[in-house]
């Protein structure tokens, strides 16, 4: 029989797409499942990006350039004006989705071999990238007593070796909902600034800033022209996942024109989803003002139900609407499998993501899940009702 390569063979299984089977098989058994586990929001799409689809009069459904179209792209660059990012349509890549620009940007920066520093726990799909591209994820770990706050900069020092090549950051962060302060990210600027390395900040979940506090980007940084790259993406903004729009975004010239061969070499990003995209540029602020009041209120639930739950210890989110919670069990994995197969309340159970998969360091976060605050209230609160006598079950 041929043989399946090493790379795939060490690709890591997906710790929020993994548990679907179990899901699957409890619905079919007539279980309601609550969806704790991923970051699929259930706010509506903005009315003027699907209106710009449904209205839409092509009558061939041809490629686009490859960095995407001119009119995007400026348009892209004058939301980024907005707010105090100050770059033009040539310093833009657009992509397949935010996870097309890491590809990109691990290819454009990293060779087989090279390091990558990345505070832990990360988004899970890092891991992958990082195997994909024969890259080296190097953690350091960033810890829940803390609110997932930076680590120390001497924590990244000791790390740095003749193959680091970047610093990557989650801002504000999956899985942790942390948002990093002003005087953190001027911190890692100066560090990549010392050592001559890239700072990849991840910025989706940009808008999604919570307590009066206010996002700031690598790309404000003044002095950072050559290190910067940031990653983003419409899929949370607008609520629009399926729409698979991201792109790259960097000052440095030489990331852009390398990272164009590798979007040369795929073609072209979507054509309707950009059209959809450019479209959802003209939403409205007061959207966004619903959307993260509408979030706010949910934190806030979902916090105060899990305080209430004996041995469970959490993280309050800034930004974002995700939160990491350490359960009193020695393994979530086990429990989270659990709860779609054995148990269920009234017929209801969960759906949660082990957090061991948001972590490269092996043994670490088995006792922690992800959560997603993207159902509605009601849901919320029934949700994290079950979660709590589901662990005194599992207990016994």
């Amino acid at each position: 029989m041929p043989s399946i390569s090493n790379k795939g063979k060490a690709m890591p299984q997906s710790p929020i797409r993994k548990l679907v089977p179990y899901a699957e098989d409890a619905k079919k058994r007539g279980i309601k499942v609550y969806h704790l586990n991923i970051g699929q929001p259930d706010i509506k799409t903005p009315e003027v990006a699907l209106n710009a689809v449904k209205n839409n009069d092509l009558e061939i459904v041809a490629y686009s350039r490859s960095e995407g179209s001119e009119e995007y792209r400026t348009k892209i660059a004058a939301y980024y004006a907005k707010n105090d990012i100050e770059v033009s349509a040539h310093d833009i890549i657009v992509t397949t989705g935010g996870s097309e620009a890491l590809f990109f940007t691990f290819g454009s920066i990293m060779d087989e071999g090279d390091e990558i520093i990345i505070p832990e726990p990360f988004y899970a799909n890092y891991n992958g990238f990082s195997t994909a591209s024969g890259v080296k994820v190097v953690p350091v770990i960033s810890k829940i007593e803390d609110n997932f706050a930076l680590p120390a900069i001497e924590e990244f020092e000791k790390l740095i070796t003749p193959r680091t090549k970047a610093i990557l950051i989650c801002n504000p962060g999956n899985p942790t909902g942390y948002l990093y302060s002003k005087e953190e990210i001027k911190k890692l600027a100066a560090i990549v600034r010392e050592h001559d390395l890239f700072l990849i900040a991840d910025e989706v979940y940009r808008e999604f800033a919570y307590d009066g506090a206010e996002h700031y980007s690598v790309m404000e940084e003044e002095d950072l022209e050559d290190n910067a790259i940031m990653i983003d993406s419409v899929s949370k903004r607008y609520s629009m996942c399926g729409a698979r729009i991201g792109c790259i975004v960097s000052k440095n010239k030489e990331v852009i024109s390398t990272a164009m061969k590798f979007a040369q070499a795929r073609l072209s990003p979507p054509t309707y989803a950009q059209i959809a995209s450019e479209a959802a540029l003209d939403t409205p602020q007061s959207y966004f003002d619903e959307v993260i009041e509408e979030y706010v209120e949910r934190r806030n639930i979902l916090i105060d139900e899990l305080h209430k739950i004996e041995g469970v210890k959490v993280a309050r989110p800034k930004g974002a609407f995700y939160c990491i919670a350490e359960l009193p069990v020695d393994n979530s994995d086990a429990f989270a499998q659990w709860l779609l197969e054995s148990y269920d309340l009234d017929g209801e159970t969960v759906m949660v993501a082990p957090a061991a998969g948001f972590y490269s360091t092996p043994g670490v976060g088995l006792n922690q899940i992800r959560i997603a605050y993207v159902l509605n209230k009601e849901s919320l609160k029934k949700a994290v009702t079950i979660l709590n006598k589901a662990l005194k079950a599992y207990k016994n």
